[in-house]
């Protein structure tokens, strides 16, 4: 899909797919309505639990075959900013940048990778702040040890950028002073500029040869974010050495000008971190959300440290020795610990908020996508399904239903400010402007933005990538976290979409926001109700299958063009997705806990260890409960005759085993179902009593 008549054959075929999939969908309501005939009450609740069950799922299929054309009409129409265009900044005062990368127990090598794809950005006036957010254990000397290291990775890269930069600086002052004494000889200042270039470029290939090579992640971290622009870098500087052989060509002073400011501004960045667990006043919350909520609070304020009987407190000041002055910050870019940034990312998205009739939108980003060349079946399947969700959000921007994606995006800082609110934490006044009620916070502060009057945007190019879990058990606290949260949110949503002006053009947008809050609940439950119920074959109407048959299509050929398998991978995500069925339900069914209780859920980061994580034996435990399940209902369906629902169950149950065995492993499995028996009967075996020992001994 990369021409523009390939791009136009998939816009028609979509649309093609979809008013297939709406007439396959019109027959099989007919076929339920005809089996409405029946008078027993349980045929009735049947045939409504089913109805409604297939006809959320069909309200999936036919969502994504609208983000699906919206995503191939923005592609289509999308003409990215040239060179010279994006590179306007550096003929003006560019407006102030923070990078805030909040990390908690990260390994320092994979944080360097995202600090330096950070610091790297091709936009002048920027900082990289790590948020550090790694419990003091000093009683833990690994724990001690890894903080230590991560400590100490903003304090090496700054001082290996000033060094780099120093060169780029000094060649501009120098260059500014000569354009201030004299005429210049620009065949001999097009020289100059091309000799830096290729100095620029020696930089980025000496630190990929430097750069150990381990996994996929670090092949792909050198390709992109060094040797390709090492690659751009000697190309221009040849460009400019022809210019300089050329002396009858006209050379622009103006062009010079801009090109040393470039190259000054190539390495000029300041790295800092910041802990706030250092301090006592400020705000503990052990989340993502409230570790950047505390720097953004920050922003633009001096302080001074003081010390108090409750611990070390950082307080604001107006004196001029203060012992932090943190500046202020017109964007903002919030960046996972484990994501990298191609090098445009930030001029790109900067020049989106900046263009004229932009000045509403709050949120600009690209969603992330899988790192590619995984080598393990599991990390390349999860990633896949990471992949499909990019089409699917470009499609969401072309509805106007875009949501923040967090692991990436810049955002505006008055955006924040107007969608801030002050809380209280332990008789403390703390101001949150991402939420963090539930742990998908950046999907609860898309429906605080849009209510304000904000809107969200998704770049159409891929320029972030992000690690997927390498194995299960991190999948699984991924996944439950994902799933946890949405239908605590759609109340706000619905408020949102139900009031104000505008409903009826509202119903567009909602028809996406709110199946992107339900669909974990909605399929999940529905799912593992066919599964286990025998649905009579009276309810089996051969236009059904029909009706999926398109989604399944089409999303085997979104994995093609994005690099996977048709018909292997297509298989390995329905396994997956199967085996995560009991992590979704899980994560729905702790929101709607929480929905009663009021008590909000801890955030659990994924796991990014080396080795495996031990998977929950409850969930292990689901999993062989499901398989018994669906062989159990299959075989009384045989026995019944039911024998549509004994295929389904038998497919099912199948793809079950398949599942664990491909991305688990039986002894693995094994292992940890045992591991989680063990620990409960040792929690429920009665203590021994204490030996009576003789004080005379």
């Amino acid at each position: 899909m990369t021409s523009s008549r390939s791009i136009s054959f998939e816009i028609r075929l979509t649309a093609w797919t979809l008013v297939f999939t709406l007439a396959a969908t019109g027959l099989f309501l007919r076929d339920m309505a005809i089996s409405a005939s029946a008078t027993s009450f349980r045929h009735w609740v049947e045939l409504a639990s089913f109805t409604l069950i297939v006809a959320f799922l069909i309200y999936g299929n036919v969502g994504y075959q609208l983000t699906r054309i919206g995503h191939l009409q923005r592609r289509h129409g999308h003409r990215p900013a040239s060179r010279g265009e994006l590179e306007c900044c550096h003929r003006k005062a560019a407006a102030p940048l923070v990078f805030l990368v909040p990390s908690y127990k990260e390994e320092a090598r994979i944080v360097r990778q995202t600090l330096l794809s950070a610091a790297l950005q091709e936009y002048p006036n920027r900082r990289v702040v790590l948020l550090i957010d790694d419990p003091f254990r000093f009683d833990d000397p690994d724990a001690l040890a890894a903080l230590v290291a991560v400590r100490n990775l903003t304090t090496s890269l700054h001082l290996q950028m000033e060094g780099a930069a120093a060169p780029f600086r000094a060649a501009r002052e120098t260059f500014l002073r000569r354009a201030a004494a004299a005429p210049l000889v620009m065949a001999d200042e097009a020289a100059i500029v091309g000799a830096l270039y290729l100095q620029v470029a020696h930089w980025f290939d000496s630190e990929a040869a430097l750069w150990e090579c381990a996994d996929h992640t670090d092949r792909f971290f050198v390709e992109a974010v060094l040797r390709a622009p090492a690659e751009a870098h000697r190309e221009r500087a040849n460009a400019w050495l022809q210019r300089a052989e050329a002396a009858a060509e006209v050379i622009d002073r103006v062009a010079l000008e801009r090109e040393h400011a470039r190259l000054a501004a190539m390495f000029d960045v300041a790295l800092a971190s910041f802990e706030r667990k250092r301090f006592a006043n400020l705000s503990h919350e052990p989340n993502k959300a409230m570790n950047l909520n505390t720097y953004i609070g920050l922003l633009g304020k001096r302080f001074c440290e003081r010390e108090h009987a409750d611990g070390l407190h950082l307080e604001e000041t107006s004196r001029p020795d203060a012992t932090l002055e943190v500046a202020p910050a017109s964007y903002l870019i919030t960046l996972d610990a484990d994501s990298l940034l191609l090098p445009d990312y930030a001029l790109r998205l900067t020049g989106v908020l900046e263009a004229p009739g932009n000045e509403r939108i709050a949120v600009a980003q690209t969603p992330y996508s899988a790192v590619p060349g995984a080598a393990g079946t599991l990390e390349r399947t999860a990633g896949a399904t990471t992949d499909i969700q990019y089409l699917v959000h470009q499609g969401f921007t072309h509805h106007h239903a875009t949501f923040w994606v967090g692991a990436n995006a810049l955002l505006r800082h008055a955006a924040l400010n107007d969608i801030a609110v002050v809380a209280d934490e332990n008789g403390r006044p703390v101001r949150r402007y991402i939420q963090d009620r539930t742990v998908i916070e950046d999907t609860e502060s898309t429906v605080d933005l849009i209510d304000k009057g904000w809107r969200l945007y998704n770049y159409p190019e891929r320029l972030a990538y992000s690690a997927t879990p390498a194995d299960f058990g991190a999948l699984v606290v991924q996944r439950g976290r994902w799933a946890n949260g949405g239908l605590i949110i759609l109340p706000k949503l619905l408020r949102y979409l139900l009031s104000g002006p505008g409903r009826l053009q509202k119903m567009r947008e909602g028809f996406f926001r709110v199946h992107y809050l339900t669909s974990i609940a909605g399929v999940n439950l529905g799912l593992l109700a066919v599964l286990g119920y025998p649905f009579p074959d009276t309810l089996q109407s051969p236009w059904l299958p029909l009706t999926a048959l398109p989604y399944y299509a089409l999303y085997a050929r979104d994995l093609r063009a994005s690099g996977y398998r048709r018909g292997a991978d297509l298989l390995r995500v329905y396994a997956l997705n199967l085996l995560l069925l009991p992590i979704n339900v899980g994560g729905v069914l702790r929101s709607l806990h929480q929905a009663v209780k009021g008590h909000r859920i801890p955030f659990l980061r994924t796991p990014k260890i080396a080795g495996r994580t031990r998977v929950p034996a409850r969930y292990v435990a689901a999993l062989f409960a499901i398989i018994g399940v669906c062989l159990a209902a299959g075989l009384q369906d045989v026995l019944d005759g039911n024998l549509s629902h004994s295929l389904f169950a038998f497919a099912n149950g199948t793809l079950f085993v398949y599942g664990i065995a491909t991305f688990i492993g039986f002894g693995a499995a094994w292992d940890d179902l045992h591991h989680g028996i063990d620990g409960v009967v040792r929690r429920l075996r009665p203590a021994p009593a204490p030996e009576r020992v003789s004080v005379y001994e």
